[in-house]
């Protein structure tokens, strides 16, 4: 049987690529840390895919970040922009 939804479905939005890219770590390397097959590390990647909770928790684990840093339902913006509010902010 499988699982019930209930509401409409909202994305899941990552920043695994770019993590990925600042650790200089390829796909592959990825995949086999937190054991999935490296097509599947593209389709999350792309949002084509979800990972289940415990997935999620493996990949966040790799990085050494909390959940909401690696994963969440509001588009992510640049990072630089952030920086750069938070310097701008500090600095007024």
């Amino acid at each position: 049987m499988s699982p019930v939804r209930r509401g409409p479905q909202r994305p899941i939005y990552n920043r695994i690529a770019v993590l990925r890219a600042e650790r200089q770590m390829t796909r592959a390397q990825l995949a086999d840390l937190v054991e999935i097959n490296v097509q599947s590390v593209g389709a999350l990647e792309r949002g084509d895919n979800y990972p289940s909770l415990d997935l999620a928790m493996r990949i966040c684990e790799v990085f050494e970040l909390p959940i909401e840093a690696v994963f969440s339902r509001d588009e992510f913006g640049a990072m630089s922009a952030e920086l750069y509010a938070n310097r701008n902010g500090a600095t007024s």
